[in-house]
């Protein structure tokens, strides 16, 4: 078994290379990742891809193809205006031809410098990959997969448990209980995934501050927040599933793990352990944009800060996981614990 906690490359190895490509979950692996991290969402023919969200203009070559112009347009997705060309929009065949980007190019020149040379993923090629990688490497590698907008996609027809269901058994991973983790910020979705008899551990992601879009869906402004969820009671309501489908552990934002000062943290991951539940934390990144303000330094937002400083506190906490856009710094600091 890995070293607890588990390092979860984020979208792959994003800090390296354009997220959720080939390269990206390769690279992942090889930097001595235990599991990788997709974002899941769906096309108009009702296949699963691999990106961050479903609008894709900043993530693949999608505005400069002429041929696709005409998609351009303006959604609103989970109460939140947007503009751009999104997956539901293409068939799996038009969007396989286009090619993914570094995102987040101000910070990471050297990841764009891999710009369009690789091709949007569908989760039934990851499932492969994966199982190639646990051969090489000899050990047993996760997947982590999270489903992206579910309440939208399913007023589209389009409903992500169904669809991911399938994609699981059609690579042969229905049993695959100690190598899956479904998460999703929507309890819905993943009570529904379960109900299909899939296989995994089941994990509650949990913003900072807001509310789970499903639960605005239902219950408008009466709908439980994030920060109701994570109190006592609330974390003991999600591990027992009173009212609802148990979930086996909560992802949350990092910044409820840390308090005001460098050294300090919250009660948080005691308080989950206590409840039964596992607990992982995102997103650990090195730069100084991404660092909490103790721990970064000077040399401007895409340099590295204290990056060991930080990581070391988060994972002294005793979470389960941690999700990392540059594995190879979590291992390091992991195994120096």
């Amino acid at each position: 078994m890995p070293s607890v906690p588990l390092i979860i490359g984020h979208r792959g190895a994003s800090g390296y290379r354009p997220e959720h490509t080939s390269a990206a979950y390769e690279l992942a692996f090889a930097l001595g990742a235990d599991a990788v991290e997709p974002d899941v969402v769906a096309t108009k023919d009702g296949v699963l891809v691999l990106r961050h969200e479903n609008e894709i203009s900043t993530t693949t070559d999608v505005a400069t193809r002429k041929e696709f112009r005409h998609l351009r347009t303006t959604k609103t997705i989970d109460g939140v205006k947007r503009t751009g060309w999104f997956t539901e929009d293409f068939t799996w065949a038009e969007l396989s031809t286009l090619r993914a980007v570094e995102r987040l190019t101000d910070l990471r020149q050297a990841s764009a410098s891999f710009d369009r040379q690789y091709p949007v993923m569908r989760l039934s090629h990851l499932f492969g990959l994966v199982d190639r990688e646990s051969e090489r490497a000899g050990r047993a590698l996760g997947l982590v997969v999270e489903l992206k907008h579910a309440t939208y996609f399913e007023q589209l027809g389009l409903p992500l448990d169904e669809l991911f269901a399938a994609s699981v058994d059609e690579a042969g991973w229905g049993d695959e209980q100690s190598r899956l983790v479904v998460e999703s910020f929507e309890r819905t979705v993943l009570a529904q995934v379960r109900s299909r008899a899939v296989r995994g551990k089941f994990v509650y992601l949990i913003e900072a501050s807001g509310a789970p879009y499903d639960a605005v869906a239902r219950d408008g402004a009466s709908a439980r927040t994030y920060e109701q969820e994570l109190d006592g009671p609330g974390l003991y309501t999600l591990a027992t599933g009173v009212g609802e489908q148990a979930i086996d552990g909560i992802s949350v934002n990092k910044t409820l793990l840390l308090d005001s000062g460098a050294d300090t943290t919250t009660d948080l991951v005691d308080r989950a352990h206590e409840a039964g539940l596992e607990i992982f934390a995102w997103t650990l990144r090195a730069e100084n944009r991404f660092l909490s303000r103790p721990f970064r330094r000077g040399g401007g937002a895409d340099r590295y800060g204290d990056w060991r400083h930080e990581f070391e506190v988060l994972m002294s906490t005793g979470v389960d996981g941690v999700f990392a856009d540059q594995p190879d710094l979590a291992v390091v600091v992991r195994d120096a614990l």
